[in-house]
């Protein structure tokens, strides 16, 4: 299950991300908090807006940050952003230490953070193949899906904390102290161990040659068609956990980061079981976005702020295997000189929606209530294993045989492609319930 950390590199990038992440889940909270209840009157697409700024230049400058990420040298460019970020946070910490932050401040910064963003996410994701071998990059993926999530169970929780004692304003100046750590990080890496992967080339074309690669892989497509699906309308936790926490329970700071945190107990078991696992399979895709619709649905009905809460960890542990598998996926049956396009594409699609996604579902939170805003997403989840479903059905002649005998399973058969290594083996089984002989 730990096998990645075997490596003396990979230790070094797990310890320095696992610190930063903390710190990005900190100012995450703290960031809708005083949107949500100090810069305005509890207005849930105010706090869609700040989520659409942050996320929406991933998908503008989506083309140039792949490419960037497969010509130049990753690891220096990863100083660079994590740099920059670190002078972000500061700014936004500074202003609000001082009390002059107003909403537009917020906005403004979100912005800028965005930008810097879609350029460091393609190049920390693509980075981990640089530092594991190739037999343990599923591994690496699932680690890094845990190290992000393990951090959601302390920074949202300690933000909270912190946001009543001392104010949000020092959160977001403890925040810039962490990415110090990985800029540390990325120093004392061992340049000698790293894995040079091939670069792109400098001939014209290499932007279109990235989604010429992405449209005459049709497995990649309908994985990333779930994505966008449940990254655009049903990511949006921020909304959800903030206006549950305040509008439908009456709750406080703390309790809101709590409910993160609680979450992210279900994303990290989710994480690790990914982990375990030695590949990424197509069908977990389909049960982890079937799996995410229905936990949201429950968690919508839930009647008090526990019953919620114990819904969120079974909402992050579908929601980390479904993206775990669908980012390990991509990584792994995707050619590594266009590795860095593929993954900005992912990352695009992934983050990018959000800007349509979160106002939208921020607004159906204020007209209707923040238990419609989960259906939302509900149904998000659902609709993206169906999407699986049906090509799988129309284009590898889906069909499914029930064999009573022996131990009882439940088998979907296919023709594959030949393209990827899941259809390689012609059979997956989506369900297996076992019974005594």
């Amino acid at each position: 299950m730990f096998r990645s950390l075997g490596g003396v590199n990979y230790r070094i990038w797990f310890a320095g991300a696992l610190v930063s992440n903390i710190g990005t889940w900190m100012q995450r909270t703290a960031q809708d908090w005083i949107v949500l209840t100090e810069l305005t009157d509890h207005n849930a697409t105010a706090v869609g807006i700040v989520m659409a700024l942050q996320f929406g230049p991933q998908l503008l400058l989506m083309p140039w940050s792949g490419l960037i990420a497969d010509r130049f040298n990753r690891r220096r460019l990863l100083i660079l952003t994590q740099t920059l970020m670190a002078i972000l946070a500061l700014g936004l910490g500074i202003i609000t230490v001082t009390g002059v932050v107003e909403l537009w401040h917020v906005y403004l910064f979100a912005l800028a953070l965005g930008v810097v963003a879609a350029i460091d996410a393609p190049a920390r994701q693509t980075f981990v193949s640089e530092l594991v071998a190739d037999d343990n990059l599923s591994n690496a993926v699932a680690l890094n899906s845990a190290s992000f999530n393990g951090a959601r169970l302390i920074g949202p929780a300690a933000a909270g904390i912190l946001t009543v004692a001392v104010g949000a304003g020092w959160v977001f100046l403890i925040n810039a102290a962490t990415f110090a750590v990985t800029v540390l990080a990325m120093l004392l890496l061992r340049r000698e161990k790293l894995r040079a992967q091939p670069k792109a080339s400098r001939e014209r074309g290499q932007l279109v040659a990235g989604f010429r690669y992405v449209w005459r892989r049709p497995d990649i497509v309908v994985v990333l068609i779930t994505v966008f699906l449940v990254g655009t309308f049903g990511f949006n936790f921020a909304i959800f956990t903030a206006t549950m926490a305040t509008v439908e329970f009456g709750m406080g700071a703390g309790e809101f980061g709590l409910l993160s945190s609680i979450m992210a107990i279900g994303s990290v078991a989710g994480a690790l079981l990914s982990a375990h696992r030695s590949r990424p399979r197509l069908r977990l895709v389909v049960v982890g976005a079937a799996t995410f619709g229905i936990a949201c649905g429950v968690a919508a009905l839930m009647p008090t702020y526990a019953a919620f809460a114990i819904a969120l960890a079974l909402v992050g542990f579908s929601a980390i295997t479904l993206m775990t598998t669908a980012n390990a996926y991509v990584q792994t049956t995707t050619t590594p000189a266009m590795r860095g396009r593929v993954m900005a594409l992912y990352m695009a699609i992934f983050a990018g929606g959000t800007p349509l996604g979160a106002p939208l579902v921020g607004w159906v939170t204020d007209q209707y209530g923040p238990r419609w805003g989960l259906g939302v997403a509900a149904l998000s989840g659902i609709l993206a294993a169906a999407a699986v479903l049906f090509w799988m059905i129309k284009y590898r002649r889906l069909r499914v045989r029930f064999r009573p005998r022996g131990t009882p399973r439940l088998l979907v058969r296919h023709d594959g492609s030949g393209r990827d290594r899941e259809t390689a083996t012609r059979e997956i089984a989506i369900v297996e319930a076992t019974t005594p002989r």
